[in-house]
């Protein structure tokens, strides 16, 4: 762990539960830490330094009933002093002793507690750590990290399986890592800054047509399975993610003016927006039978919890409607692609999808331009119309 070590932060550290030992290093000066035990309330400053031989080494300053931490400090600045003056440790290592931290060790103690409270994504960094990253680089000192070998990590992955895109997701959380280690003063440079990603377009988008949407209503308004009929419904309507519509509450519903507000909590872009309440929304709304008596919208009655898994009856809710291939997430393509096609502009599309970015709406920007074509199509009707009536 790095932080400023202050007089009352070192009477209270504790070695974490599972752990041996915690080593809590000085922000304000390289090369000082504090070594606790687990089960000891003996607390003892070291200094962590570079030999002439590129070795690291440790010196021994003493313990907090000994000395100070104002006293430790000096202590340490007088032998790093004693070293350069002396030809035992070059100055680029002793600048290199911050950059020593082991990539497990900066995961574990800077970047997880950092980022845990801040990305709802966090469980899928772990994941991605764990599996693509700790293997290879783990046991890897931050700077020892070389560009090429970000590079060959990621291509290594692609080679043997994995996509181009979730490629990429470990050449950019090693990117991501380095530049806290830059930012946060551990570093000099990001050797993986702005690193060549893959970039391969492998988004999936499926908009249902006529005859695909007929198929669906109807299975939706018949199967017994009432529930996730109706939130199929509601997103189809809304065009809402369907976490947004599973922890949707009845206290922001607003049926007087039509309007359905999503929490900043519960909402992708981390920003409380209005989601219009269409006929169709509404009618949802109204089958679904748990206003007054549950607090969220979509309540499973036989349990009194809300819905948080309907992947199951989905997938035999698509097979019975003839759609095998229909995710959850098209319906919301979907009403994406009915805007669009009934003359809506891209910066509407936006604000019902709740983009927070206008470059995630330009994927229906070809459904705009068939739009377009079509309006276009209607003048040249009247032309050619025209034109055979001269001839």
């Amino acid at each position: 762990m790095i932080t400023k070590l202050t007089e009352p932060l070192v009477s209270q550290l504790v070695c974490p539960d599972g752990k041996k030992r915690m080593e809590c290093c000085d922000a304000d000066l390289p090369g000082l830490y504090l070594l606790v035990r687990a089960g000891s309330d003996i607390r003892t400053y070291f200094l962590r330094y570079k030999n002439s031989l590129g070795k690291t080494a440790h010196k021994k300053l003493g313990r907090t009933t000994e000395i100070t931490l104002a006293k430790a400090r000096k202590a340490a600045k007088i032998f790093k002093a004693d070293l350069l003056a002396n030809g035992h440790v070059s100055n680029s290592e002793a600048k290199s002793d911050k950059g020593s931290l082991l990539l497990d060790d900066f995961w574990t103690e800077n970047y997880l507690p950092y980022a845990a409270p801040r990305k709802r994504s966090i469980k899928r960094d772990e994941q991605i750590y764990r599996l693509q990253i700790q293997p290879t680089l783990g046991r890897s000192r931050l700077n020892e990290i070389t560009r090429q070998q970000v590079l060959s990590l990621a291509a290594f992955h692609k080679n043997n399986g994995l996509s181009a895109a979730s490629a990429d997701h470990v050449s950019k959380l090693i990117s991501r890592l380095l530049n806290l280690s830059v930012e946060w003063d551990l570093l000099e440079k990001n050797p993986a800054a702005k690193i060549q990603l893959f970039r391969e377009d492998n988004k999936v988008q499926h908009f249902l047509d006529d005859e695909q949407l007929r198929r669906l209503m109807q299975v939706l308004q018949t199967d017994p399975n009432r529930p996730v009929c109706l939130i199929a419904q509601f997103l189809l309507a809304t065009g809402c993610r369907l976490n947004e519509a599973l922890t949707a509450e009845w206290r922001l519903i607003d049926r007087e003016n039509r309007v359905w507000r999503v929490a900043a909590s519960n909402s992708k872009s981390k920003k409380s927006r209005a989601v219009p309440l269409t006929d169709a929304a509404l009618r949802a709304l109204d089958e679904i039978g748990t206003e007054g008596r549950y607090p969220f919208v979509f309540t499973n009655e036989e349990t009194g919890l809300r819905y948080t898994h309907v992947r199951h009856t989905w997938i035999r809710l698509r097979k019975k409607a003839g759609l095998p291939w229909l995710r959850m997430h098209d319906l919301r393509h979907t009403f994406a692609s009915m805007l669009v096609n009934a003359g809506q502009s891209l910066y509407t599309v936006q604000e019902c999808l709740g983009h927070s970015d206008a470059k995630v709406t330009q994927r229906y920007a070809h459904l705009s331009s068939q739009t377009l074509q079509d309006a276009a199509n209607c003048a040249s009707d009247k032309i050619l119309s025209a034109l055979q009536a001269v001839e």
